[in-house]
């Protein structure tokens, strides 16, 4: 929910009379959060879109997490191979989950192939990282490009559907079960963008569109799977999906390249917070991006050695030299639960010292609930990850 778009036809003023150029009434929906009184969007459909339809149980769709005790007992730092993800298939239906919690599901894909259905996660948003390949995302809001160091970014129960315009694509995805929003600090009181957030509304992507014009409406799958509770549902559609002529408001898809965020230093070494990008109810989404490290003459700039007691701690390395970690390169996805101590190798806390700059790339997740690791998790960990803080 970043600002207010519109795109297409639309009355002037909502629930009133639309008609398209040839007199063809619009049907108007309502895509709303919070019941009534959170945000929402306006669309205006050629056809009803609560036209009769067949619906059954799908036997498609990604795999529900479980929880596996050996995968997260004893307690210890672990790490994750994602170069183990088996690449291929669509979107829609090759998702790994790795880690939860009742606040968010964290998933790795490797699909080499575009959606043949659409798809709408009625169980959260979705905040997708691409860390390699390129795709076009197609909703009732438009066309959205998505590319290498996106963020990605699909409202709870919009239907969409994935292009794969790469010959594959690596992703991370972040479920958030209660949603994802900008954080309210970043907001001055009018909801614009503050001058000192990490961002600019121009840095975020918007959909083109709508797709469909009234002498040409876009046709598709006749199909939707819509997850729910874990579970799949799938409706045969009497009518285009992407009919939507026009639309109006805060709910959309939008895309976030990681190299825009505005990274903060200071004197000192400053908290991981600064690096807040996204939150949602239980958990932050933090970006690592080059940066110029602690400017006093005595600082030491490899992040320091703590306990966060209360916070689980995920982090995907993406690229560039991480100078608190050894044995970890692109692809690799770290976990520091709450309860062990965790800081920079053995070497790199004394070796920063001097250091002007760093040129890693990260996206880190901490949540304040236990994330629980899946059968899925324990098939792709390097188990001597732990151990590898012994000195030598």
């Amino acid at each position: 929910m970043i600002d207010r778009q519109s795109a297409g036809l639309m009355p002037a003023k909502p629930h009133t009379i639309c008609r398209d150029p040839e007199g063809n009434l619009l049907f108007e929906e309502m895509h709303t959060r919070g019941g009534f009184s959170g945000p929402f969007s306006y669309f205006y459909h050629r056809y009803p879109v609560t036209a009769n339809r067949e619906v059954e149980a799908s036997g498609r769709g990604f795999a529900a997490p479980v929880s596996l005790d050996a995968a997260r007992y004893p307690l210890r730092r672990r790490l994750y191979n994602s170069d183990r993800i088996e690449a291929g298939g669509q979107l829609v239906d090759k998702r790994t989950p790795i880690l939860f919690n009742r606040d968010l599901t964290i998933l790795l894909a490797r699909p080499t192939e575009s959606d043949d259905t659409y798809f709408a996660n009625g169980d959260g948003d979705e905040l997708w990282f691409v860390q390699e390949g390129k795709a076009r995302l197609e909703s009732p809001c438009g066309w959205l490009d998505v590319n290498e160091g996106d963020y990605v970014f699909i409202p709870k129960a919009l239907v969409h559907r994935w292009h794969i315009v790469s010959k594959e694509m690596r992703l991370m995805c972040f479920e958030g079960h209660s949603g994802l929003f900008i954080p309210s600090q970043f907001r001055n009181p009018v909801g614009q963008l503050r001058m000192d957030a990490p961002y600019t509304h121009r840095d975020f992507v918007h959909p083109v569109g709508p797709i469909s014009t009234p002498g040409a409406i876009q046709d598709g799958p006749r199909e939707l799977l819509v997850k729910k509770g874990g579970r799949y549902s799938r409706f045969a559609l009497q009518n285009p999906a992407m009919d939507v002529l026009g639309w109006d408001g805060f709910v959309y898809p939008w895309a976030f390249n990681i190299d825009k965020f505005q990274p903060k230093t200071g004197m000192i070494h400053l908290p991981p917070t600064i690096h807040t990008t996204f939150e949602g109810p239980g958990f932050l989404v933090c970006s690592f991006v080059p940066r110029v490290t602690d400017t006093h003459p005595e600082a030491i700039p490899c992040p320091y050695p703590h306990s966060s007691v209360d916070c689980d701690e995920v982090i995907l390395y993406l690229r560039g030299n991480f100078t608190s970690r050894r044995g970890v390169g692109p692809g690799a996805l770290s976990l520091h639960p709450a309860g062990v101590v965790h800081g920079p190798h053995p070497g790199a806390y004394e070796a920063s010292i001097g250091s002007k700059r760093t040129d890693e790339v990260a996206v880190m997740v901490d949540t304040l609930l236990p994330l629980l690791a899946t059968e899925q998790a324990a098939a792709i960990e390097d188990t001597g990850y732990h151990d590898s803080w012994k000195l030598t």
